[in-house]
């Protein structure tokens, strides 16, 4: 049984935090004070404080792109990965690269999709038919 892992980061403005992860990402937020705020981040226990978010560089290869190292995401179920990709897309996300799909007809087919919270924080969703894959090679 897997169990919620925690992730506590930098963000640069609460009140845009709160707007990208709770309005936009649907995240509902938990405890706060005046300088961090946590959400579930999709059942994922996500602390978000105030300071400078961790320096990234694009080495991390993604088929054809190099996308930002290090950073966290989260992977779902197909239809809640689709639904999410859509509302981002209306909410015209700034993409890094937009939901596609790797590894077509293979055992490991996933959705992806790369954008950036407000502070620049990178981010990945995959999306799977079949959860039991995630791991298939």
């Amino acid at each position: 049984m897997l169990t919620p892992f925690h992730l506590a980061i930098n963000v640069t403005d609460l009140d845009a935090a709160r707007s990208f992860y709770g309005d936009l990402l649907g995240c509902k937020e938990g405890r706060s004070t005046d300088s961090w705020v946590d959400f579930s981040f999709f059942g994922h226990q996500l602390s978000l404080h105030l300071g400078t978010p961790f320096e990234t560089a694009d080495t991390g290869k993604v088929g054809a792109h190099m996308v930002a190292m290090p950073h966290f995401g989260v992977v779902l179920g197909y239809d809640n990965w689709r639904a999410l990709a859509d509302t981002l897309d209306a909410h015209g996300t700034d993409w890094v690269i937009p939901p596609t799909v790797r590894f077509e007809g293979e055992p490991g087919e996933q959705w992806t999709m790369f954008f950036r919270d407000p502070s620049g924080n990178p981010i990945e969703v995959k999306g799977f038919r079949d959860l039991d894959r995630v791991f298939t090679e």
